[in-house]
């Protein structure tokens, strides 16, 4: 499950919504943080025993989904959890809070655990009664610290003047020469 990079190893999200507002918020992610934060989904599955891991940015587009995500509707979800998020956003500034961090949803079968990861995006762990609230909450928090770490280092890269343009080693000068020609 989850996005696959293009052809070119980008992968669109709207991760960076709250830097560029005026623009739509669509995000340029490189295959290498893309694989990082599959990575990182993938071991947080195994750690906790859950069943389904899922990453969201606050749009509801889909940005990584590991476990068991043949029979889920991954779109759906993704969107719903970005609802969730909005509409506790929404309860939280009532009673003089910035945000819910943390929410927990336990169901007679499933449950799950929606955390706000670097202010950014949506990490989604469905667990049944085979692990804990506990055990997951124990690795959400490991993981969430590790996608802070990549997001932040994506951040940078996609801010840098030029970083990982095709055009970046091209000079004014090689620009004057080709016209001049």
């Amino acid at each position: 499950g989850g996005i696959a990079p293009s052809s070119d190893g980008l992968v669109e999200s709207g991760f960076l919504e709250e830097r560029r507002r005026d623009m739509n918020p669509q995000m340029v992610m490189y295959e290498e943080e893309f694989n990082q934060i599959t990575a990182v989904c993938d071991r947080l599955t195994k750690d906790a025993s859950a069943k389904v891991v899922f990453l969201v940015d606050k749009n509801g587009q889909l940005i990584a989904a590991t476990g068991q995500t043949q029979n889920l509707d991954t779109t759906s979800l993704a969107s719903l959890t970005a609802g969730n998020i909005a509409a506790t956003g929404g309860l939280a500034k009532l009673i003089g809070e910035r945000e819910f961090s943390i929410l927990f949803h336990e169901g007679e079968r499933d449950s799950l655990h929606i955390s706000i990861v670097a202010g950014r995006v949506i990490l989604v762990v469905i667990f049944d009664a085979r692990t804990s609230i506990g055990l997951v909450r124990l690795r959400v928090k490991k993981a969430s610290e590790e996608l802070a770490r990549i997001f932040e280092g994506l951040l940078k890269k996609v801010e840098a003047p030029g970083a990982g343009s095709p055009f970046a080693e091209i000079t004014d000068e090689d620009i004057d020469n080709l016209f001049s020609e």
